[in-house]
């Protein structure tokens, strides 16, 4: 079923992640409903507009990653390619940057 995407571990533990939280945001919303409120994001937000934000962002830091890993060796004189575990974290932090103060 899953044959045509590459699971790798990050690939698997990034997948989870989301499931986690998406199942974590609804029963937060209902056991405590949110209100819109105004933080450093230029808009006026929800618990759930701060999720969507910071998802797509997470992928995005994640999709650039990949985009200039095989130019970090040259960059910075590496061996291999940096593990994908950096940008797994950056994203993460990210998100919940985000998520808190967003």
């Amino acid at each position: 079923m899953f044959e045509w995407m590459a699971w790798t571990t990050p690939v698997a533990i990034f997948f989870t992640c989301i499931v986690l939280m998406l199942i974590g945001m609804t029963v937060w919303e209902i056991k405590s409903p949110t209100v819109q409120r105004k933080g450093w994001l230029p808009i006026a937000t929800t618990r759930g507009d701060r999720l969507f934000i910071g998802l797509v962002s997470a992928a995005y830091v994640n999709l650039a990653f990949v985009a200039v890993s095989e130019k970090m060796i040259v960059w910075f004189g590496l061996e291999q390619e940096p593990s994908i575990w950096i940008s797994f974290v950056l994203s993460m932090l990210l998100l919940g940057l985000i998520l808190r103060k967003g």
